[in-house]
């Protein structure tokens, strides 16, 4: 195992180092720059140039990566321009609140995924094949902004049972009932496409053992279907399974940007848009690298646990 990590260590560091310089090459390719958001529709070029020169864009491109990365490298992430304040302080204020949406509504993607693959596979049925392959077709896709709206619609406005939007006013720590009741309507919407996803890959994951020698054999000797797929398709499934869901938690981050603007939820993804629409070059460029961070690193987990699970694959690598 240690072998197979010093293998994949590497290649996730490498891909960081990638993204990094072209998150910091693309950003600047935008039309416009940050010094024309601060200095206002009637600055003329030299107030552009002063600003510019503040700013430390008027230095060579490799000179300021080399100077953002070596900040991000000591964790000294540098000030906002638009927003203000600290980088550091501002993104550590939204990520709680981004981890407990996209936690949750992981939880609730493998809840679904698990329930609706193993009901699919354990009790095969026509009508219920045909039901859940439309539930799936349905919630992948249906846009997340749809979802959203309609959970509002009907949840937080027609029948009023549960916010429509926003935190507990007091914090989330504070009674885990609110928490829930603000928590659910979002994680749902965020939830429901990725486990959809999942449902589909499992179950067809799920199939594919059922037609191996193995499970033949075991049903034909008389062992009951819900023994065969609990006890030995399911482990089987599983390692790929995991690696799917590495790539599915992608679409968890990237959506919860569009959830948090529908429900109001100050996570790290208002905080992007935020920073995006005013061309806050310092603060969008961590959000983003601080994004392709978690997901090299839950995906990298994820192969490790694939890995773990099933010893080809680290066997394969190292002949």
């Amino acid at each position: 195992m240690t072998g197979y990590l010093l293998r994949r260590i590497p290649t996730a560091l490498i891909v960081l180092v990638a993204a990094s310089l072209l998150i910091f090459a693309v950003l600047r390719l935008i039309p416009g720059g940050p010094e024309s958001a601060l200095a206002g529709p009637d600055a003329t070029p030299a107030d552009l140039a002063v600003i510019r020169h503040d700013l430390g864009l008027d230095r060579g491109f490799f000179v300021q990566y080399f100077s953002w990365l070596a900040g991000v490298l000591t964790l000294d992430l540098g000030t906002s321009y638009q927003i203000g304040g600290d980088i550091g302080d501002l993104v550590s204020s939204g990520l709680t609140n981004t981890l407990v949406l996209t936690v949750t509504a992981g939880v609730f993607a493998i809840v679904l995924a698990f329930g609706l693959s193993l009901a699919a596979t354990i009790r095969p049925n026509r009508v219920v094949n045909a039901l859940l392959t439309g539930v799936n077709a349905v919630a992948i896709a249906l846009p997340t902004f749809v979802v959203g709206t309609v959970l509002i619609a009907v949840f937080g406005v027609g029948v009023g049972v549960l916010p429509a939007g926003g935190t507990p006013p007091d914090g989330l720590s504070d009674d885990l009932w609110i928490t829930a009741q603000y928590l659910l309507l979002p994680a749902l919407t965020l939830g429901l496409p990725a486990g959809a996803m999942l449902s589909r890959f499992l179950t067809e994951a799920l199939q594919s053992e059922l037609a191996q020698p193995y499970a033949v054999t075991a049903l034909a000797t008389g062992a009951s279907r819900s023994d065969v797929v609990l006890k030995h398709a399911l482990r089987n499934a599983l390692p790929s399974t995991i690696t799917a869901f590495g790539l599915i938690v992608g679409a968890l981050l990237g959506g919860a940007v569009l959830v948090e603007a529908i429900f109001g939820w100050p996570g790290l993804g208002m905080l992007t848009e935020e920073g995006i629409s005013s061309r806050d070059y310092p603060l969008v460029q961590i959000l983003i690298l601080l994004s392709v961070s978690v997901f090299v690193l839950i995906q990298l987990a994820a192969d490790i646990v694939h890995a773990w699970l099933d010893p080809r694959i680290r066997l394969a690598g190292s002949r």
